[in-house]
């Protein structure tokens, strides 16, 4: 099975580059099958892990970064694959 652990946190506003650089640094205790870090207006971060594990694993997460560089607590998520889809030829 594989799951995927989505974390996604809002910046101070102006210090989203910041927090894209904190949430790159981290280093997981295990690595993941796939990571992928992404961002979007507001200074949103968005962080994927993907892994070969039971939904309830126990898996590594990105940890909470210093409150004076979000402006929230951390979203976090869980999600089972149900497919992988090749993409379309054109």
């Amino acid at each position: 099975m594989t799951v995927a652990l989505m974390w996604e946190a809002r910046a101070v506003p102006g210090r989203g580059e910041q927090l894209l650089e904190w949430a790159r640094a981290q280093e997981l205790a295990v690595r993941p099958l796939r990571r992928e870090t992404l961002r979007s207006p507001q200074d949103r971060v968005l962080v994927i892990t993907w892994w070969d594990a039971e939904f309830d694993a126990e898996v590594p997460e990105l940890p909470e970064p210093d409150g004076e560089l979000v402006a929230r607590a951390v979203h976090r998520w869980r999600f089972e694959s149900v497919g992988l889809e090749s993409p379309r030829e054109a």
